[in-house]
Formats: C-alpha cells, structure tokens, sequence
C-alpha cells in the first residue's frame, strides 16, 4: 500500500481533513498528517464549512486534528502520493516555501496528488498546473486560471481526475473524490 502525505494546517475544512485521513487507512494506506511548526500528538483546529443558502459557505468550529507525524521529518521523496485539504489553511501554507517545495515535488515527478476545495490555492501557488485541468471551490477559480490551468466547473459532489491530479470543489464530492484518488493510487477493494 501507498505512503501518503497529509498537508494539514490551522482551519482546515473539518471533513476534508477527517474523512480521507481516515478512509485512506481503512482501506490499508499509511497516512502521515503533517503541518508546518507543529509535530506528532499536536493538533490543528478545523472547522466545519456548510452551504446554507447564503453567497457563500458558513464557518464553524470543528475539531482538535492530533497529526500523526512531524513536520520537521518529512522527506517528499519517501511518499508515493499526496493530499491536500481545503478550508483556509491553504490560504496561508502556500505562504511557507517548505510547503511549495514539497507539493512541488509531487508534482514534477507526476505521483498521485489529491486537493479538495481550496487546496487548489496550493496548487496554484506551485507554479506546476499550468494546462492542467482542475476543480477547487469556485471562489478559487481565478487563482486556478491565473496559474495557467483550466478551472473545471462541476456539481459540487463531482470530482475530476487529470492524469495524476485528482480534484473537487468541496466535501460533497468525498465519495467521487476519494474513489478517484483510490484508482490512481491503483487501489484495489474487493468485496
């Protein structure tokens, strides 16, 4: 089974930190949640985005995320794949030139890379999606296109795979999402 690194940060959206953390271990993957500046049995506040009519989505607090591995001993090369969570924390963590560094190297060696509503800005913060076709939250549409990649607008419990870059706008898509990323990750569940 796969190494899978988790970039994770402060307000990080609740479910896409919880739920791929954990469905990727249920089905055998090794996951290290990581965030910059903090190490194993820390935590992350997250918090919980819902669509409720308004313009946008509403915020409220979520969980104490325990990451599971250091910051300060991750080594990219040492994973085969990599997942990227919305929320705001991508907002700031593609600020940390460690950060870029490392979802740079994901992407130039083509591993599987999965990024769900903001982590988009991530992406785009790289400089490596250019034409790339990708899904985000639709209010990173513009940080997806200026970074040279075509923005795919989808229902919003869609997700789209471009050879190893696997994206959704937001947490409805977790069972379309996750069960593209299972496949490029060349996962096998039997029944």
């Amino acid at each position: 089974m796969s190494r899978i690194l988790m970039l994770c940060g402060d307000y990080a959206e609740d479910y896409e930190t919880m739920v791929p953390f954990q469905t990727l271990q249920a089905v055998g993957h090794t996951v290290h949640a990581v965030c910059p500046g903090k190490a194993a049995g820390d935590f992350v506040m997250t918090a919980i985005h819902d669509f409720e009519g308004q313009q946008t989505y509403s915020e409220k607090p979520g969980h104490r995320f325990t990451l599971n591995f250091s910051f300060s001993d991750v080594r990219a090369e040492r994973y085969d794949a990599l997942v990227i969570p919305g929320g705001r924390a991508p907002e700031y963590l593609r600020m940390n030139a460690e950060v870029i560094a490392i979802t740079r190297h994901f992407l130039d060696a083509a591993k599987p890379v999965a990024a769900v509503c903001h982590g988009a800005q991530l992406l785009a913060a790289t400089g490596r999606i250019r034409g790339r076709r990708l899904s985000a939250y639709p209010a990173c549409q513009v940080e997806v296109e200026l970074a040279g990649a075509e923005y795919a607008s989808i229902p919003v419990d869609q997700a789209i795979t471009d050879g190893n870059l696997v994206t959704a706008p937001a947490w409805p898509a977790h069972p379309a999402w996750l069960a593209q990323f299972l496949a490029v990750l060349g996962t096998r569940i039997a029944l």
